[in-house]
């Protein structure tokens, strides 16, 4: 009889099929709302694109700071009641965002982002508890690749309705999605917590980040910042480039090859039977990136972002997953939203830097610095990490970066 795949044993769990299908549909509006409000403001309020870069920026600062409190009442409330907070001010923003005059926007989507619906996160965690510890990378490989499928589709829709229809319709649209996502989240109420995990008290859930600033999640985490870095740099420097060749109506495809490469590398990681440490994995998106800055022509950019989209769902999968088993269960929401926040910081870092460096410079400038910067950060967190554990002498004691072996905590006998 032959033997049957890793992706047709993962979906083959109760409840794994309907998780990935909830969550694509919640995850729209995050996928979408950016564009769509760089659009609004440009062609509906008639301002600059500095001005709307303001507007995406005040979002995700609120995004950043929200999404660790969000996951800690996720951890201390249970889904339904941390969610609900969420659909309702998420919504009441997004439905009302279209009319608002442009100062009232910027209130409007700091707030809309503190109380995001916390899709990613909580599909993370929840994946956690309902795939036993020798499933969750390929789990969590699937998972990044419906984020790269929602990520392709939504941006389009949003663009569509905004160019089309109107940004009114787009971002009511936005609204729409956010409720729905957020009451089927609401209605399946996925676990976020192991039937058999002990019960905690109270206190241990106010330790703030107690307990979470550990050598190897910090270690994790300055993975997932590199990460970023690296994504939003080639994302600026795309636009860029194109822009300079007089081809930016190409932009959409191009978005969906560098995704597509993504996708592949991300199920092709999901079927190994060992993982790799996500600095490991960031470096080689680093080295990956590296060719787009000397692609001459479209046809080679085309094919060099197919390339540096291939190590990126791998390299995401595997930070959540290296998160998910150093952090006891009543933990994780936190720590899921911590990896948010610190993702923010990456890209919060790396759009302004790389486009700095592009007003000075010309598109291949700017794969490259996304490329050093990014892989140079992922390398030195390796080497600290070799001279740490040389000193401690340890060498059993566990993979800080995230390898194979699962930290002893309650939710690993899920």
């Amino acid at each position: 009889m032959p033997r049957r795949s890793p992706y047709s044993a993962l979906f083959a769990l109760p409840g794994v099929a309907r998780l990935f299908a909830i969550a694509f549909v919640a995850r729209l509006p995050q996928a979408m709302t950016g564009v769509v409000l760089t659009l609004h403001v440009v062609r509906t309020l008639h301002r600059g694109y500095g001005e709307a870069g303001l507007v995406t920026a005040v979002m995700t600062v609120g995004m950043a700071i929200g999404a660790p409190w969000r996951g800690r009442l996720v951890d201390r409330l249970g889904l339904r009641r941390a969610v609900a907070p969420s659909v309702v001010v998420a919504s009441l923003v997004w439905f009302t965002a279209p009319h608002l005059p442009y100062q009232a926007l910027l209130v409007a989507v700091f707030v809309g982002g503190a109380y995001a619906v916390p899709a990613f996160s909580v599909t993370r965690q929840s994946l956690s508890v309902i795939v036993p510890v020798r499933q969750q990378q390929t789990a969590f490989a699937a998972d990044s690749v419906f984020v790269e499928l929602s990520f392709m589709v939504s941006p389009l829709v949003g663009v569509w309705l905004a160019t089309s229809v109107s940004t009114t319709v787009a971002l009511t649209t936005t609204a729409v999605v956010t409720v729905v996502g957020g009451l089927l989240l609401a209605w399946a109420n996925p676990p976020t917590r192991s039937p058999r995990a002990t019960p905690v008290d109270e206190h241990a859930h106010q330790g703030g980040v107690r307990g979470l600033v550990t050598p190897g999640i910090v270690v994790v985490l300055l993975a997932g910042v590199a990460a970023a870095f690296i994504l939003v740099g080639t994302d600026v420097s795309l636009v860029a480039a194109l822009n300079e060749a007089g081809r930016a109506q190409d932009l959409g495809w191009m978005v969906a090859l560098w995704c597509l490469g993504s996708v592949v590398g991300g199920v092709v990681y999901g079927m190994r039977a060992r993982g790799v440490p996500p600095l490991v994995l960031v470096a080689i998106l680093g080295a990956a990136t590296v060719p787009a800055a000397f692609a001459d022509g479209q046809p080679w950019l085309a094919l060099a972002v197919v390339l540096a989209g291939v190590p990126c769902a791998a390299s995401l999968s595997a930070i959540n997953a290296a998160l998910v088993r150093q952090v006891p269960e009543h933990r994780r929401g936190e720590v899921m939203g911590w990896s948010g926040a610190t993702s923010t910081a990456g890209n919060a870092l790396g759009a302004p830097l790389v486009g700095l460096v592009l007003d000075h410079g010309r598109p291949g400038a700017g794969f490259l610095t996304a490329a050093c910067v990014g892989g140079a950060v992922a390398l030195t967190g390796l080497v600290v990490q070799r001279v740490v554990r040389a000193r401690r002498g340890d060498a059993a004691g566990g993979d800080a970066a995230g390898a194979d072996e699962p930290v002893a905590t309650a939710a690993n006998v899920s």
